[in-house]
């Protein structure tokens, strides 16, 4: 007999809880990592505002400020051609997108 959504999910936060008591470490998902609130840095800041967000809508609002001043790169649309605000999070004029969140990581604290 299969048991109902229900019960796996108090059996999965009961597990939970038992990691944390054992291992001491908060446990990850929803109440960690990716969805944790980070503080940006005053430089990047002048681009997603001052306020704590999760890592996810940083790199989101990142992008919205990207498009919106159209800051890719016509031929290459990976390249990011950083406006002075950007240079200062990223400290040089070109990044790809897939080195952007190294760069961001630099500008967020826990």
């Amino acid at each position: 007999m299969s048991r109902s959504r229900e019960e796996r999910g108090e059996e999965e936060t009961r597990k939970a809880e038992a990691k944390v008591k054992k291992t001491g470490k908060p446990a990850g998902g929803a109440r960690g990592g990716i969805t944790a609130p980070v503080q940006p840095s005053e430089d990047l800041a002048s681009i997603v505002g001052s306020d704590r967000l999760p890592r996810s809508e940083v790199v989101k609002k990142v992008w919205d400020y990207i498009k919106k001043n159209d800051l890719q790169n016509p031929k290459d649309r990976r390249e990011i051609l950083a406006d002075d605000n950007l240079r200062k999070v990223f400290g040089t004029k070109k990044v790809t997108m897939f080195e952007m969140n190294k760069h961001l990581s630099r500008h967020l604290a826990a």
